[in-house]
């Protein structure tokens, strides 16, 4: 029922629908989109459950973000470490998720250009759904952000996930910022290849490594979607009765726009996906990306990008 992460990713909305209304339920908070300082309004929480109403017809786009948020960040200003487009067509039952590289050397839309994960820190969630709205040509409808004990938490709440691991994690240099004593050191974590029962902390891990995988972050990106589908195999076996245990394990920790009218009319299509053959991953590898921007970071051959988002985001 929930969210994503990188750091706390970051799998369709439907896979987070219900995460939106434990953020509700949580903070009371709605944080409207695209204006570049979204406005956060009171709303009433649902009394008991879920209310009724008409199912989603028409296909919707949503934008899920995931940042570190330890205390290295002033909180108002944290990067986007995972950012990824996802398309639901009720319709059809399919879902297609595209990983955007942290790393891309972008136009930005709070001015200038600069990698596309530091929109969100310039602008919060407006100005990141306008970036990546305006340089991918395509329409967003809502977004869910989450930092990293939120994805922690959210897993633990359901107790735990299966993965099968296609990009086992050995990183020495893992930044240990979360529970340790100090932002900045280091620690040496491992998850291994092959079947494994993540808990929050490990799934984090596992999401969250930079070091060792000899694909760099478009391996981080695949095992992203990995957690992501897990995450929604896990989350239906969850019920109504569960939200208020979820609401209280993520505390606060989720940002979203989805009301929960919307919530209420997206459960119905939740229980509905579930055939993994429905499911579209895209990533941005080569040769649609290359080295060579400033700054360390990624280029973008946009003339072979935009024709394949517009074939799955039309």
């Amino acid at each position: 029922m929930l969210a994503i992460v990188l750091s706390a990713v970051a799998g369709g909305i439907a896979y987070f629908m219900p995460a939106a209304q434990l953020a509700l339920d949580s903070t009371g908070q709605v944080i409207r989109v695209p204006t570049p300082s979204p406005t956060q309004l009171l709303i009433s929480p649902s009394p008991t459950g879920a209310p009724s109403a008409a199912p989603v017809a028409g296909a919707f786009t949503v934008l899920l973000l995931g940042s570190d948020d330890d205390s290295k960040f002033v909180s108002d200003h944290v990067l986007t470490q995972s950012m990824i487009l996802v398309r639901v067509v009720p319709s059809t039952r399919q879902v297609t998720m595209l990983s955007i590289p942290r790393d891309l050397w972008v136009p930005l839309s709070t001015g200038g250009s600069g990698k596309i994960d530091g929109a969100y820190s310039y602008g919060g969630a407006g100005a990141a759904i306008a970036t990546v709205s305006r340089d991918f040509g395509v329409h967003i409808d809502d977004y869910i952000w989450i930092g990293l004990l939120g994805l922690v938490k959210l897993i633990d709440a359901i107790g735990g996930i299966d993965v099968v691991t296609s990009h086992p994690v050995m990183d020495d240099y893992y930044p240990a910022d979360i529970y340790g004593g100090w932002p900045y050191d280091y620690e040496r974590v491992a998850v291994l290849a092959g079947p494994q029962h993540l808990d929050g902390v490990h799934a984090m891990q596992y999401v969250r490594s930079r070091h060792g995988d000899l694909q760099s972050d478009f391996g981080r990106s695949q095992r992203q979607q990995e957690v992501l589908t897990a995450i929604r195999v896990k989350a239906k076996e969850l019920s109504p009765e569960d939200l208020p245990a979820l609401s209280k394990a993520l505390g606060g920790e989720l940002k979203t726009n989805i009301g929960i009218s919307q919530v209420a009319q997206m459960l119905p299509l939740a229980a509905s996906l579930d055939d993994p053959n429905a499911i579209h991953q895209v990533f941005l590898l080569p040769p649609y990306t290359h080295g060579g921007a400033p700054d360390g970071s990624l280029v973008a051959e946009w003339s072979l990008i935009l024709p394949l988002v517009h074939q799955y985001f039309p």
